[in-house]
């Protein structure tokens, strides 16, 4: 689908991960970028190289409020919200009986609630416009689950079914939705930006494996390219009909059939007593 003019992104968690890429590569195909991150001055080597086409903001996607007043700034600076990039996230790993309570609550504040926070401010904007694209960042962990990272998955699956029910929501102003559920890539997730509950050694025998793959031993190593993810995006925006979900990377393409097949296996298997608890006709 061609364009007449380039289009404004709206990106959270634009200072590092896969937001920063994908912010580099949206700013190099021409396109203007609201970049927000906690510490603004983290993104002032874009505003030197791309210069008013990057509109950098501080935002803390938690606090709803400010969300609200960075939307309204953003269409005041750059007229309009063409695709909200909704990336600011970070991953909790620990059992789901070692996690603590202030642990998981900060984890939905911003995976879950600061995804829901910006989604509900770019709407009305999206609205007036009768059009726009929602990127709403999951993860092949929204699909598939994995041991130590069962609270991660909690918000990941919870913003994939918010983002279901909108897109159906939403389709008749115009506006697409999209979740985008990467496989690895290369950054610093499972590192620096990695929360970790103090381990039980009751559960050693269970997560050790696990443990020290979110340790950060393989950030470096992890096969997917983030530029090549910024790159995807662009295509997809191009597109007339863009998916509903849009899976990145090998592990990611390989994995998630793989899950569907078991779990249509299974209700299979299982249909049987799942047909005696109706009203008898």
């Amino acid at each position: 689908m061609s364009r007449e003019a380039p289009r404004t992104w709206f990106v959270t968690g634009a200072s590092r991960g896969l937001g920063r890429a994908i912010t580099e590569v949206a700013l190099e195909a021409g396109e203007t970028v609201v970049a927000t991150a906690r510490d603004v001055r983290s993104l002032d080597d874009l505003r030197e190289r791309h210069g008013d086409r990057v509109v950098p903001l501080a935002l803390d996607v938690t606090d709803r409020r400010a969300v609200l007043a960075a939307v309204g700034r953003a269409v005041d600076l750059a007229g309009r919200i063409d695709v909200l990039l909704n990336n600011a996230g970070y991953g909790l790993a620990g059992g789901v009986e070692e996690v603590s309570e202030q642990q998981v609550r900060d984890q939905m504040e911003v995976n879950f609630f600061g995804a829901l926070w910006m989604t509900q401010a770019v709407l009305p904007v999206m609205r007036r416009q009768q059009s726009g694209h929602i990127l709403q960042m999951s993860s092949i962990a929204g699909i598939a689950s994995y041991p130590n990272l069962g609270m991660y998955q909690a918000g990941k699956w919870a913003l994939e079914g918010l983002s279901e029910s909108l897109a159906k929501e939403v389709s008749g102003f115009g506006i697409r939705v999209t979740l985008v559920e990467p496989g690895e890539f290369r950054t610093e997730w499972s590192a620096g930006s990695m929360v970790r509950a103090t381990p039980m050694p009751e559960y050693d025998a269970v997560l050790a494996a696990r443990r020290h793959g979110l340790s950060g031993a393989y950030a470096d190593v992890q096969p997917g390219d983030p530029r090549k993810a910024g790159q995807a995006l662009l295509k997809l925006l191009d597109e007339e009909n863009p998916p509903l979900r849009l899976l990145l990377g090998n592990s990611a393409a390989d994995l998630a059939p793989r899950v569907y097949r078991e779990r249509l296996a299974e209700w299979a298997d299982w249909d049987h007593l799942a047909r005696t608890t109706d009203f008898e006709q």
